[in-house]
């Protein structure tokens, strides 16, 4: 079996070097020896050139600074370099907004559960936030191919304009129809304008630190996300819930400047694009498993981001104040999830590491959140109150880590089986489908806790199904393209 060496330019397989090219799916290329079967799919090369004939030999040098490629019909990557930097800063700044935002909606579903929205059931308030979710996915059907055509500037102001509307105009409504458009609707296109091309944009100048580099990008949105509930559990009672979410505005404008100022892309535009997904990328068999995959993660990842604080005022172990200081500690965990396995992806192999964190959330679910689920009912009248309390705080710190890498590492799977300037199609493919795991998913999570009579062991059962269901789509999208052996890095 044959590779390129370490740090080679990104390319199609030549005859130099002693290998077949088998086209065995549109856009997306597999090389296998001549001597192996030809209907045999191993591993994609770890790097592609979108045109060029020789690999060039690694150049010397800081890692930092090299380039991975010296033709100019070639595609190449810094891998490093201020520039590069600047522009995953920028990244940063875009996912506190996006994902910050995101990362609290726990907070915003318990406060209106609690006041403007105290009438309505649970899986009714669950539609604000499931819609939110799901624009900020879907709308990748847009904006990946326009960000592919004319790159990610407009695309962030316009979700920096909308984010900081939604914000502003958040403390003014009074209906639960006034929420549905402020924040679901606004918030959700405008935190898909933020982080959809903020992620693309790294991926131009990174492939070989793509994981890693991804990863601290996508921490900003962790980062938020234990910012704004501290902020909140300090505001809401002193300012109240109009200016909490006007203070709110006001970082979001200037996180989103930085955005604006940095975020820049490298690769040439591809005006033109259809701004449909493209189906017939489903051909490939292991990228509808991996859509597959995402899926059902998505379905199960925001229910604990949403309703681990309900259900730690409900058990009666903890208090309100405790509860909403849970939900930054969860994202504190997340924050070093969403850095750290991309940094090790970048070593072990980005599919391993994202299977690893999915087994991981599964096994934290059943272990921790599901024992104190069955047991939080007794907890209300003080039996097992410290059982719970613990089990929870370890579970909000566990499953926030493995968690973390749910976000930071599907867009470099993704990018894993698709040339890098077909990558917004196949980013957008994928999440026009995924989006509505995220539009449904926290609502059958409130219908579930409505018909356990307001116990959650329910909802814990079913986010443990979700990551069982993904983690085994995961397992066989990588075994149909290097098998069984689990040495290799992919």
């Amino acid at each position: 079996m044959s590779y390129e060496p370490k740090g080679s330019t990104p390319g199609l397989i030549t005859e130099r070097n002693q290998l077949t090219k088998v086209n065995t799916f549109p856009s997306v290329e597999f090389s296998i020896p001549p001597s192996d079967p030809p209907d045999q799919i191993i591993k994609r090369c770890p790097s592609h050139r979108t045109q060029g004939d020789a690999v060039p030999e690694e150049k010397s040098g800081d890692e930092e600074s090299q380039s991975m490629a010296s033709n100019d019909n070639e595609v190449s990557y810094p891998e490093g370099g201020l520039q590069a930097w600047l522009v995953v800063i920028g990244g940063f700044a875009a996912s506190v907004v996006g994902f910050g935002i995101m990362n609290t909606v726990g907070i915003f579903n318990d406060y209106l559960k609690q006041n403007d929205l105290k009438d309505y059931p649970e899986s009714t308030v669950g539609w604000i936030f499931s819609i939110y979710v799901f624009l900020a996915f879907f709308c990748g059907i847009q904006i990946g191919p326009v960000f592919d055509a004319h790159g990610p500037r407009l695309l962030v102001l316009g979700g920096s304009v909308l984010m900081t509307l939604s914000m502003f105009l958040l403390g003014v409504c009074s209906e639960f129809w006034h929420f549905i458009i402020v924040f679901g609707v606004l918030g959700g296109v405008g935190s898909s304008l933020l982080f959809t091309p903020a992620f693309a944009a790294v991926g131009h100048f990174f492939f070989e630190k793509r994981a890693n580099s991804t990863g601290i990008a996508a921490a900003g949105g962790s980062f938020g996300g234990i910012i704004f509930p501290l902020m909140l559990q300090r505001m809401l009672p002193q300012v109240g819930f109009a200016w909490a979410t006007r203070i709110l505005g006001f970082i979001v404008i200037f996180c989103c400047v930085i955005a604006c100022l940095l975020i820049k892309s490298r690769l040439p535009r591809k005006p033109g694009q259809s701004v449909m997904p493209d189906f017939t990328i489903f051909r490939n068999f292991s990228y509808l498993l991996l859509t597959l995959g995402i899926f059902f993660m998505e379905w199960g990842l925001f229910i604990p981001i949403t309703y681990l604080t309900s259900f730690a005022a409900s058990s009666g172990s903890m208090s309100g104040e405790f509860s909403y200081q849970l939900i930054a500690i969860f994202n504190a965990g997340s924050c070093i999830g969403r850095w750290a396995p991309g940094y090790a992806a970048d070593k072990l192999g980005r599919f391993n590491s994202m299977i690893a964190m999915l087994a991981l959330c599964a096994a934290t679910t059943v272990t921790f959140w599901l024992p104190a689920a069955i047991i939080a009912p007794d907890s209300a009248s003080g039996n097992n109150a410290t059982v719970v309390k613990t089990l929870t705080i370890v579970y909000a710190v566990i499953f926030g880590f493995a968690s973390g890498s749910n976000i930071s590492l599907v867009p470099v799977c993704v990018g894993q089986l698709c040339e890098t300037n077909q990558y917004g199609r196949y980013y957008a493919t994928c999440y026009t489908v995924v989006s509505f795991a995220t539009l449904t998913g926290i609502p059958i999570a409130g219908k579930i806790i409505e018909t356990t009579g307001g116990e959650y062991w329910g909802t814990v059962i079913w986010t443990l199904c979700c990551y069982a269901m993904s983690l085994g789509c995961f397992v066989w999208s990588r075994t149909c393209l290097v098998g069984w052996k689990l040495a290799v890095k992919f």
